[in-house]
């Protein structure tokens, strides 16, 4: 059993996305809540909550459930990828390669590396307005750079120090959300409060999907979050401290969101809500959720290095990723991202997230592979030198199986996805509810189960792959 604890592990994290052997594992089960509690308290997901009422037009009872539903859902599939971390002990992408393949996986890696750069350049024009908005003297330009800057530090010192970040803000995020509730409802200044939209179908679904799809895009990186504790942490204990974790926190911050929007005048922007609902206590909640913005995103900036890194590993395999090599991305990364949010139009946080959600459709299927895969298939185990080799070792370049559920995911997704680039006709039919999500892991699940089951090959592969792992 390893006995190692945090106090023994090395502040700046010197593994990238290799093998996190017994005697480097670290950390307590119990970190998971407080990572994904504390990491939901931001704004981000506030201003996405809002969207139930603002958007949607329904009412704050209706609101909250739809919100509800959407993160117990949602959380499910994000608390699974998570419990895979102690067993694997490597980054999430860089598994990929068991169920697609060395190169087959590439294009997942890509996309999830796509989204963690939209993630951490949006938020970091979140972080220059917030930090511009507590200092007026502090122009948003400026204020983009130090929270950049900030977030860097953080993702270069890796693991340990995000997690510690996370235990310290999960209580003062805490107790400052549940202040800015009791604020907020004893300072109501609508008269419509209660009242204002109503139930609709369309609308509620489509609160219920932001809410689930807010959930699947960790799914990515979550892992790389648990891959350090040791292997004998039971799953159960994993997938629950993370689920209740990310559902509470970003259930919260959801519903904080409308609430804020219900309380002051209709059109309001939500941040703008927020400040206002709040009060003689807003200059404080801004504060904090701008040091929660600077933190949170450093995840973004974490995952969209490792993903760099597992993509030239892919054709430079003799090459040994060290924690200098993660340090040189992130600053290129950095620079980058703060140099096209300084130059970029208004709305640019607007164009990301309609990215965002773009590439969400693409990852639904990955997920229901994924999982699918380490659960019921190799019921976890997995042959981890065969994931390092440059030719996939027992699962090859490609796993044409993997391939063909991934596609066919995508493509029966596309009638009912509604994003700003294109509106399915059958979301269009139900006045815009965008249910692609669940359609997507419906049809994928069973088929790639069916095709991994009856291809023989891949059965050899999965008997190689449980010897080798016995060894």
């Amino acid at each position: 059993m390893v006995t190692a604890t945090t106090t023994s592990a090395p502040l700046i994290e010197k593994h990238t996305i290799g093998y996190v052997p017994p005697e480097d594992r670290h950390g307590k089960v119990r970190d998971l809540f407080t990572l994904w509690f504390g990491g939901n308290i931001a704004p981000l997901p506030i201003v996405t909550g809002a969207l139930g009422v603002q958007l949607f037009h329904l009412n704050l009872v209706w609101g909250i459930v739809a919100i509800l539903v959407g993160h117990l859902v949602g959380g499910v599939l994000m608390a699974l990828h998570s419990a895979q971390g102690p067993q694997m002990g490597i980054p999430q992408m860089i598994q990929s390669r068991a169920q697609f393949g060395s190169l087959g996986a590439l294009l997942v890696v890509l996309i999830a590396g796509i989204m963690y750069i939209g993630f951490f350049a949006s938020n970091i024009v979140l972080a220059g307005k917030s930090l511009h908005g507590v200092v007026d003297s502090v122009p948003v330009p400026v204020g983009i750079v130090i929270g950049a800057l900030g977030s860097g530090i953080i993702g270069i010192i890796g693991y340990r120090f995000i997690h510690v970040l996370n235990r310290i803000g999960t209580w003062v995020l805490g107790v400052g959300i549940v202040l800015g509730f009791g604020y907020i409802l004893t300072h109501v200044q609508t008269a419509d409060f209660l009242t204002r939209g109503s139930f609709n179908i369309s609308g509620w679904l489509a609160t219920v999907s932001l809410a689930a799809l807010w959930q699947i895009a960790f799914a990515p990186y979550v892992s790389d979050y648990s891959r350090y504790l040791p292997k004998d942490v039971p799953v159960a204990a994993t997938f629950w401290t993370t689920y209740l974790g990310s559902a509470l926190g970003s259930s919260l911050s959801f519903i904080f969101g409308a609430v804020a929007v219900l309380a002051t005048p209709v059109g309001m922007d939500t941040m703008d809500a927020v400040k206002l609902a709040t009060g003689s206590i807003g200059p404080l909640m801004l504060v904090l959720f701008l040091l929660s913005v600077i933190s949170h995103n450093a995840l973004n900036l974490y995952g969209a290095v490792l993903s760099l890194i597992t993509l030239v590993q892919t054709f430079a395999h003799r090459w040994i990723p060290t924690a200098k090599s993660r340090a040189l991305l992130s600053l290129i990364v950095l620079g980058a991202c703060c140099f096209a949010a300084v130059g970029a139009s208004a709305d640019f946080i607007g164009h990301f997230v309609d990215m965002v959600l773009v590439l969400l459709v693409v990852l639904v299927p990955w997920t229901a592979i994924n999982l699918i895969d380490f659960y019921a298939i190799h019921k976890g185990q997995y042959d981890i030198n065969s994931i390092f080799q440059v030719d996939g070792g027992i699962y090859g370049r490609y796993n044409p199986q993997a391939l063909l559920a991934y596609a066919i995911g995508i493509v029966v997704q596309i009638p009912f996805m509604n994003t700003p680039l294109y509106v399915g006709p059958i979301s269009e039919h139900i006045n815009g509810a965008d249910l692609s999500w669940l359609v997507g892991l419906l049809v994928t699940s069973p088929l790639y189960f069916w095709l991994a089951n009856r291809d023989s090959a891949y059965k050899r592969r999965l008997s190689n792959g449980k010897l080798a792992n016995a060894i």
